[in-house]
């Protein structure tokens, strides 16, 4: 036995953070894996919103179909990235969505997109995060790649595969990584 189940379920406990400079593809590829998973999928990812071309703000997109605005340019939130007020509230949709997998008892896979500044705001966010990777439940999650204290610790959790997005490689990350989490491909 190769340690994954017969069913080609995900492998339990594998954990992959996905790293890489911003607008090289994170998100793209984690919703493709999203897609190539289905119902053995929960979790979320954040989407620009866009007025007339240009980029107004990001809204959490929970892989059950939720939306909720994250951060807008027009937003007077005190936690504020550049130009864009963090809606810290609205996590809340993501922190459930994770909460209610872990709760299963089901071997969910578990994607986060993205731990990264706007989202560390918020200490239920950073609880679910840490619950996540200590449950046994399999993640990928995309990660700021500037350090950071808490996503420094993430990356050096021992177990846990750092995968940078390239150019080169995001069109068959998708797949590689669903390889991965089904005990079929090492990486």
């Amino acid at each position: 036995m190769n340690g994954h189940m017969a069913d080609g379920a995900p492998v339990r406990g594998r954990k992959v953070l996905l790293t890489g400079r911003p607008g090289v593809g994170k998100t793209t590829v984690l919703v493709r894996l999203a897609a190539l998973l289905g119902r053995e999928a929960a979790g979320f990812y954040t989407a620009e919103v866009r007025e007339a071309d240009r980029r107004v703000g990001f809204e959490i997109v929970t892989l059950g179909g939720e939306r909720a605005v994250l951060a807008d340019a027009g937003s007077v939130s005190r936690y504020r990235v550049g130009k864009y007020g963090v809606e810290v509230d609205n996590l809340a949709l993501a922190v459930g969505e994770l909460e209610r997998a872990l709760g299963s008892g089901e071997n969910t896979c578990l994607l986060i997109d993205e731990i990264g500044k706007m989202e560390l705001f918020s200490p239920a966010f950073r609880e679910i995060v840490r619950r996540c990777f200590a449950a046994p439940n399999p993640v990928v999650a995309t990660i700021m790649a500037k350090p950071h204290p808490f996503c420094d610790a993430l990356k050096n959790r021992p177990g846990v595969r750092l995968v940078t997005v390239t150019p080169a490689n995001r069109d068959r990350l998708p797949r590689e990584l669903l390889a991965f989490l089904k005990g079929s491909a090492a990486f």
